[in-house]
């Protein structure tokens, strides 16, 4: 199968690229840069050029493929706007070169919409729809799709997908708590710490990515890479810590801005997921190290 991928070099996508390399599958990933172009070329991926803002470019990339993989995102925490309308233009774009296509379509999706003190699970749905909300209402926008004749499978990833390897790096939240706590001094939780974060490492979900092509899913179908239900934020924070040879604080609630910024939001979420259907659809398990491993493995902390 020939699948085009957005986000083809960063973090999780090159994941996603070498598990659809190595399943025999042709790659053509969307880089915006001569280093991303370099790294596909070297896996023995095509190249097209391009970003999120070219909606041609990607309306293409779509066409000359057999499935399309959207991971990329702008991921400005600053400016919201920015990302939610890219965000929501690109699937628009996809979307609208598949519809009665019926080829399957891959949409990067989170668990922050979920937050609710349990468990979430594939059941449950985003509560996000139009360009103003978050993501741009893009997991919806997508499921919208699949009456349209397009193969959508929503991968809602765990909010941290963590590990070592290559790609663009882990810009995502656990790389940007490191970062606070090296820059603070302290490794903090907020409060009592007890609210859990859902995890899984990078490798296990590039699988998840893979088999949601390889096992054909149905359109319309919500999946959950995430291999830990939920790890709770102080443990994560003592990890951490342990890592720096940190103190580990806890930061009262109204102080928690100051201390985080833009993280706070979601270090003082619940993001607990469960991914029991996802496992016994695909038949997937996970195999790689758990969170607190790899914290303890030294994988933040070079």
């Amino acid at each position: 199968m020939h699948v085009f991928v957005t986000g083809a070099t960063g973090w999780i996508g090159s994941a996603v690229v070498d598990q659809l390399l190595d399943a025999g599958h042709e790659v053509t990933g969307l880089a915006r840069s001569d280093a991303s172009a370099a790294a596909l070329k070297a896996k023995g991926a095509r190249v097209r050029r391009g970003d999120l803002d070219d909606l041609d470019g990607i309306r293409a990339g779509a066409a000359g493929a057999e499935a399309v993989v959207h991971l990329a995102n702008k991921h400005d925490f600053a400016n919201p706007v920015v990302t939610n309308q890219a965000e929501r233009g690109a699937v628009q774009a996809i979307g609208d070169e598949l519809s009665g296509s019926h080829r399957p379509f891959v949409l990067a999706s989170g668990l922050a919409s979920l937050a609710s003190g349990r468990a979430a699970t594939e059941q449950d749905r985003s509560p996000f729809h139009g360009i103003d909300s978050l993501r741009g209402g893009s997991e919806n926008l997508a499921l919208e799709f699949a009456e349209l004749g397009v193969g959508t499978v929503v991968t809602r990833f765990a909010p941290t997908v963590h590990g070592d390897g290559d790609g663009d790096g882990d810009h995502g939240f656990m790389a940007g708590l490191v970062a606070t706590a090296r820059a603070k001094g302290v490794s903090g939780y907020i409060e009592d710490g007890t609210n859990r974060w859902a995890a899984i490492h990078r490798g296990d979900a590039g699988r998840v990515v893979r088999l949601a092509l390889d096992e054909k899913v149905p359109a319309g179908t919500v999946l959950h890479a995430t291999a830990e239900t939920g790890v709770p934020t102080r443990d994560i924070a003592e990890a951490v810590g342990r890592g720096l040879g940190l103190p580990v604080v806890s930061v009262p609630a109204d102080r928690a801005g100051e201390h985080f910024g833009w993280l706070t939001r979601f270090y003082g979420a619940d993001m607990a997921a469960s991914s029991d259907a996802t496992r016994a659809l695909l038949g997937w398990a996970p195999g790689g190290p758990t969170l607190i491993e790899d914290l303890d493995g030294g994988c933040y902390h070079r």
